[in-house]
């Protein structure tokens, strides 16, 4: 005769909200640290919270969660499944920073968990080994210009891709622009919702204010929602998702064929013309925001006319 959880598993019903309500707490938990202590923005907080939740429910789905309990073989084993079903060096360190990060909150909590950290390995991934992947002019031309034919929201969606262009804004902070955010006499707008959690002013240009000005008087919906970008569901009005500027970005970038259909391809975009342009890695820093100059370092590689000044000469030749 089948067990109850054999069937429930045959049949792909899920296993009763009581027996999963510890795990939810636990999540909980860990979400408030990452928020309140760690300061990290919501986007990096799920995706940590989708891998620590997929180890508490391995390991802990019908009993209390004990984590002084765990063995080093549970963590090896975590692992290795979740790396076979995607291999990627990125991936690999998405797994170890998490698991990392998890383990020193379960510290705080009064947990041993030296032995269980000790078997988590960096994975083999060179800093700064790649090209940051940025449109090319001709295709960022094409792209602005497909907005003319597009058959839904054309203002809007160009509106979205200028934001992300000219100002390198991320799929976040789009989506949380207020209408009080821009001081349309000055020419400034107030950034929120970034990875820092703090707000910047940065300047408007003006091709981005027109394309705003132009969704606003044409395209968007009258409503008190004080978002700009606005979408109808269930017949109210709710702010955009970053979701689905992501979205409204990868559409317009495949319908025209671009193999680089992210908005942080757009991001990328404005820093190369900045660092081509003859912009320090400072200002570039100072545009993306960056809290750290050594996001931005990557950028160094692109301004080809500065590391010819310190390349050595190849062994052999004349120079």
């Amino acid at each position: 005769m089948k067990s109850t959880a054999t069937r429930r598993a045959a049949s792909g019903e899920r296993p009763p909200a009581t027996q999963l309500e510890h795990i939810a707490e636990e999540l909980r938990c860990y979400d408030e640290h990452l928020r309140d202590v760690r300061g990290l923005a919501a986007g990096t907080r799920k995706g940590r919270l989708r891998v620590v939740g997929l180890l508490l429910q391995e390991k802990f789905k019908g009993r209390a969660i004990e984590i002084g309990k765990l063995r080093p073989d549970d963590i090896r084993q975590f692992l290795a499944a979740q790396l076979s079903a995607r291999r990627s060096s990125s991936h690999a360190s998405h797994l170890a920073a998490t698991l990392r990060s998890y383990l020193r909150y379960r510290t705080i909590c009064g947990d041993q968990v030296d032995k269980l950290a000790a078997v988590i390995s960096n994975p083999v991934h060179w800093k700064l080994a790649s090209l940051p992947r940025a449109l090319k002019p001709e295709e960022v031309e094409r792209l602005l210009n497909s907005f003319m034919a597009a058959r839904r929201w054309p203002k809007r969606g160009y509106a979205i891709v200028r934001c992300a262009l000219d100002m390198g804004l991320r799929s976040g902070e789009i989506a949380h622009l207020m209408l009080d955010d821009i001081d349309w006499r000055v020419g400034t707008v107030i950034i929120r919702g970034t990875k820092s959690l703090r707000q910047d002013i940065m300047p408007l240009p003006i091709e981005t204010g027109q394309a705003l000005a132009d969704y606003l008087q044409y395209e968007r919906s009258a409503t008190s929602n004080p978002a700009i970008f606005v979408r109808q569901k269930e017949g109210q009005d709710h702010p955009i998702t970053s979701m689905a500027i992501q979205k409204v970005i990868k559409r317009a970038c495949r319908r025209i064929g671009l193999p680089h259909s992210s908005a942080h391809a757009l991001r990328h975009t404005l820093a190369c013309r900045l660092v081509e342009n003859g912009s320090s890695l400072k200002e570039v820093a100072d545009v993306l925001r960056h809290r750290s100059l050594n996001s931005t370092l990557i950028y160094a590689k692109l301004d080809t006319p500065k590391l010819s000044t310190v390349a050595l000469p190849w062994p052999g030749s004349k120079s």
